[in-house]
Parts: structure tokens; sequence; C-alpha cells
């Protein structure tokens, strides 16, 4: 028996003027698994994510999370709910240390500071192997470093769905396979996981379902992989 998902995409349209971003889209992810979104430029996956995370509304169509509807709630609201995403364009705090980039994320659960906002983030901390840079200003870190500051940020929020934009960019082929050993635990712990990435080794290694977006709509990704130049 399949469990239930963690978030629903359900016939989501998002028109920009006479462009058609996204078609009647609808996406599962159930806890527990590692989904792939793969495509070329321009086919929808970041309208998809700013609809999911609540950046942006569908004209139409539903977003459920643990089946309670949040299609108009803002993302705020959404992170307190148990979603966190990343961004392809790496959005750090660069004047916070790497603890306060994680603490930034246990207070947009809900956490306003105390011991629980201290233990999600010396977990995340130790989840990251990120100790010994608590204190460092994420200013100078190099973009691995900061793809895992970034990540952490998500991770401190403790979600139950987790949308991950290009996490691999930037990384060479040690940090990507630190990077997906990561991401395998983490969902083998329960975490719903939706991966937008470029690398298609690192999709192949570490997706349970792979999909393809094409003209603003979702479809079984290729077995050979050619229409995944995202």
């Amino acid at each position: 028996m399949n469990p239930a998902p963690r978030l629903s995409a359900c016939g989501l349209v998002r028109r920009f003027g006479g462009v058609t971003a996204l078609d009647q889209v609808s996406l599962d992810l159930p806890p527990g698994r590692i989904t792939a979104l793969t495509g070329h430029n321009g086919a929808g996956k970041s309208t998809l994510f700013r609809c999911l995370s609540g950046a942006d509304r569908p004209d139409s169509g539903q977003v459920l999370l643990e089946g309670r509807d949040i299609t108009h709630l803002p993302e705020y609201t959404r992170a307190r709910l148990g979603l966190a995403r990343t961004f392809q364009q790496i959005a750090v705090f660069p004047g916070l240390s790497v603890a306060d980039n994680l603490r930034v994320g246990a207070e947009q659960a809900g956490r306003r500071g105390g011991l629980e906002a201290d233990f999600a983030v010396a977990r995340t901390l130790r989840l990251l192997r990120l100790e010994h840079l608590a204190d460092r200003h994420a200013s100078g870190l190099p973009t691995d470093t900061l793809r895992l500051v970034e990540l952490g940020r998500a991770l401190s929020a403790e979600p139950g769905v987790l949308l991950l934009d290009e996490p691999g960019a930037g990384l060479d082929r040690a940090e990507s396979e630190r990077l997906a050993e990561l991401l395998t635990a983490l969902a083998a712990d329960g975490l719903a996981v939706l991966l937008v990435e470029h690398d298609r080794e690192l999709v192949d290694r570490i997706a349970d379902r792979v999909l393809t977006m094409s003209a603003g709509r979702i479809f079984p990704a290729p077995s050979n992989g050619a229409a995944d130049d995202a």
C-alpha cells in the first residue's frame, strides 16, 4: 500500500499573458521518496517550484500539504507547516554566521529561539558536518559550503517536504557524492523530496522517480535522458 502524499499539486494552471507556464500540472510527493524533475529551460520547473512554495499563486488548481489546501497560504505559513526549499541562486545571509543562518530556518518554522532552536541548529550542523564552521560568517565561504549552509537552513526547520532547486550546481564529483549520500539518508528517514537538477548522474543515482517537464506539462522522463538538458 502506497503512503499518502505529503505534498500534492492538483491541476495547476499558471499563465503569464499569452504564455501558459503550467498546463494542468499534477504531482504527488510521497514520504521517503526522492522525485526528480528535469526538462529544458523555460519548461515550467521554476514556476512550479514557486507555486508549490508559495512565492507565486496558480490561476487555478490546488496545492495540498498533508491533505490541507495551502494554495493561498503565504510562504512563511507553509514553512511553519513543514514545507522548505532551496534556491538555484545560493540564498544565504553573508553577514551572519553559519549557525545563525541555520537559526533563521529554525525560526521560520515557528521556533522563537530557546532550547528547541538550539537543538535544531546543533543537529543540522552535525548532520552536514559543519560544526567547525558554526561561528564563521557565510561571506567568503566556498560555493560547496554555501550550498550546504543553504540546505542546512532548510533542514533546521525540520520539514516534512523539501524542494531542492539545483543543489548540485557548482559541486565537484566528491562534493556531489556527499550530497547524494545525504539526500538518500534524509529520504530514508521519511522526508519527501522534489529535486530539480542538471546533473543527470546525480539524478540517476538517488531519484526514486524521474519526471520531465515540457511546455508546462509533466511526463515520465525518457530513459536515455534526452530531454534533460534542463
